[in-house]
């Protein structure tokens, strides 16, 4: 059979689906959607344990990663787009800064900062998730994980991570931006830099965010301070470093009863 005559493929979890076993469905839409499910009271209650295989199978995969930084983008950016440019530099950069670079696994924005980090000596990872349309995982990641439900995903994304970096995207990308926002703001987690890569792209947002939002008393001045915006890769390296020291020196000093760290 030629590639042009073969169905598409599906990876849900460990099982591969091919020609008329594949549907457009998707675990998450099964568990989400309202519309026709007569049968939740019995299906729902057996997706706990999928849901529970899922974060067993990440948490056991992930656990022995060295420090990581997520790295969000576009899937749709080209190759040789400037966000993709500086994407490459940038996992190069956190590689050589000892991180290892957490993507979402896809085309892109994802699969550039894989390369940059996989080509300087680094340890790229990509976690993917199940969409309508397959996407699959990019050839520059070395630890891959599929998943079925979103919310177990992007658990993944904050738990393993030191910092994020938000380069130019879509709603999935704004979506893991403010998450990250609000993790921070409502200290669920704490001393987690966030880095906005694209001055050009991002201006527009930050100044809504500071004209509006802050004007009209929705968010604080210091809400603002939780991010930065730069298109300098030194810079946000260093921004990322420096807040790992912090954050290292306050745990040493809670263990050791030691104030100065």
């Amino acid at each position: 059979m030629t590639q042009s005559n073969r169905r598409p493929e599906r990876h849900r979890g460990p099982v591969t689906l091919r020609r008329d076993a594949v549907s457009t469905g998707t675990a998450d839409r099964a568990l989400l959607d309202s519309a026709g499910r007569p049968d939740w009271k019995v299906r729902d209650s057996w997706r706990t344990l999928r849901i529970l295989s899922e974060f067993v199978e990440g948490f056991d995969t992930l656990s022995e990663l060295p420090p990581a930084v997520s790295v969000f983008g576009s899937a749709r950016s080209a190759p040789d787009s400037p966000e993709c440019e500086l994407a490459q530099r940038l996992g190069a950069a956190l590689a050589r800064a000892g991180y290892a670079v957490i993507t979402g696994g896809g085309p892109g924005v994802m699969e550039a900062a894989n390369r940059g980090c996989t080509e300087a000596g680094g340890l790229s990872v990509g976690l993917g998730i199940e969409l309508p349309f397959e996407q699959g995982i990019n050839e520059w990641v070395d630890v891959g994980i599929d998943f079925r439900y979103f919310f177990v995903r992007k658990t993944m994304f904050v738990k393993y991570a030191q910092a994020f970096v938000v380069l130019p995207g879509g709603l999935g990308t704004m979506d893991e931006l403010f998450e990250a926002l609000t993790l921070v703001q409502t200290e669920k987690v704490t001393r987690f830099p966030v880095v906005m890569m694209g001055k050009d792209y991002w201006s527009g947002l930050i100044a809504w965010m500071r004209d509006t939002m802050l004007a009209d008393g929705k968010i604080n001045v210091a809400d603002l301070d939780l991010l930065i915006c730069t298109d300098d890769v030194d810079e946000a390296i260093t921004h990322i470093v420096d807040a790992d020291k912090v954050l290292t020196a306050e745990q040493h000093a809670l263990l050791t009863g030691d104030p100065l760290g």
